[in-house]
């Protein structure tokens, strides 16, 4: 039996690339807040979702797998950051939301406390995603199994209209709306609470869930299907990352950015780094193709 080849390099360049965006993008949002009015913020976050979303269409007419799931990814975060999280911290501050406080300090933010509420808009999308398309989604495709069993090809037969730019937009975006309702699930103390036994399950079960995920990515040969594993990977990983650092087991230097301004540099600089030698190779590619 033939052994599949491992790709290390690609798969650690994308598994980093996407997992800088974590803390850079939470950065983003606290200078953000710390240093602009909040007038200007609200337009500031708007104008963000605007950009994301025009560079994901950009990316659908733009040449290259690897090209087209970059403007995804980045469309798809500023998409994330302006239209999703910004929003719901201008709805959250409009009508006075307040925060959870313990111990004198805030510990979840107005705006991620009503998020929860979007939950049937979520189930809503993967209502449609389940019963209106095949796709590569692992997850789906196990549902699809359960659900229709012999009859999936019947009910499910054919993909949507693939492009690769929108593709990596809504896995993103999907995937972080997801865990961020399944941690404000573990952290209400009317349901778990964040010292639930099984809050730490879940942070247990994403952890050993992207070594498996990574695993996986190490024989993707392709570099856009590699990063598009690694949107996966790296927003499974995260989840462990979020509750421990909400349980203080470690600091969260990027919710202070302007205290680790050196770290926060090299990091968003290794980001741009890697980011333009991905392009490069997409480019690269596209001229020997």
């Amino acid at each position: 039996m033939e052994k599949k080849k491992i790709y290390w390099w690609r798969t650690i360049a994308s598994f980093v690339l996407v997992l800088f965006t974590m803390p850079l993008g939470h950065a983003m949002m606290i200078l953000m807040e710390k240093f602009m009015q909040p007038e200007a913020v609200h337009y500031a976050g708007f104008a963000l979702g605007f950009v994301g979303l025009a560079m994901v269409i950009v990316g659908v007419f733009v040449k290259g797998d690897t090209r087209q799931t970059l403007w995804g990814l980045i469309g798809g975060l500023l998409f994330w950051t302006g239209w999703v999280e910004f929003l719901f911290l201008y709805y959250a501050r409009r009508y006075g939301v307040q925060p959870e406080i313990e111990n004198g300090e805030i510990v979840t933010k107005p705006e991620y406390l009503i998020m929860p509420a979007s939950f049937g808009m979520w189930m809503m999308v993967m209502t449609m995603y389940t019963f209106s398309t095949k796709n590569g989604c692992d997850f789906i495709t196990w549902i699809q199994k359960r659900l229709f069993g012999s009859r999936r090809k019947e009910i499910a037969f054919q993909p949507m209209t693939r492009h690769t730019s929108i593709v990596t937009f809504m896995e993103l975006n999907m995937m972080l709306w997801a865990l961020y309702l399944l941690l404000m699930f573990c952290y209400d103390k009317n349901f778990l609470g964040d010292h639930h036994p099984v809050t730490y399950l879940v942070g247990a079960g994403c952890f050993i869930g992207s070594l498996f995920m990574f695993g996986r990515q190490l024989r993707i040969a392709a570099w856009g299907a590699n990063i598009r594993m690694a949107i996966a990977t790296v927003i499974i990983f995260w989840t462990p990352v979020e509750i421990l650092g909400r349980i203080n087991f470690f600091r969260e230097f990027w919710v202070e950015p302007e205290k680790y301004t050196t770290l926060m540099l090299c990091i968003l600089a290794a980001f741009l780094l890697l980011l333009v030698y991905l392009w490069a190779r997409g480019a690269k590619r596209k001229r020997s193709s």
